[in-house]
């Protein structure tokens, strides 16, 4: 486990802290929440940029379709 110091502008840090309150959690673990939330966004960007640069349109467009289905699975659900 690592730590580390950020600077944030005090709004924002009042903001945070004001959420995790409302989210039953800890500062820290907020942010270790909206960090890896983050992370794996960055990663699917990164691992449909790989697959975009093989040239493999079909393959890419059946994981955009499967992210569909799953957003319309959401929604059906009230997700």
């Amino acid at each position: 486990m690592s730590t580390l110091t950020i600077r944030l502008p005090d709004d924002t840090a009042e903001r945070l802290k004001a959420l995790a309150r409302s989210r039953g959690l800890s500062t820290n673990k907020l942010v270790e929440q909206l960090s890896a939330q983050a992370l794996a966004a960055w990663d699917t960007e990164n691992h449909f940029r790989a697959l975009a640069a093989t040239g493999d349109v079909n393959r890419a467009l059946a994981i955009l379709d499967r992210l569909d289905d799953e957003d319309e699975i959401k929604g059906a659900r009230g997700n």
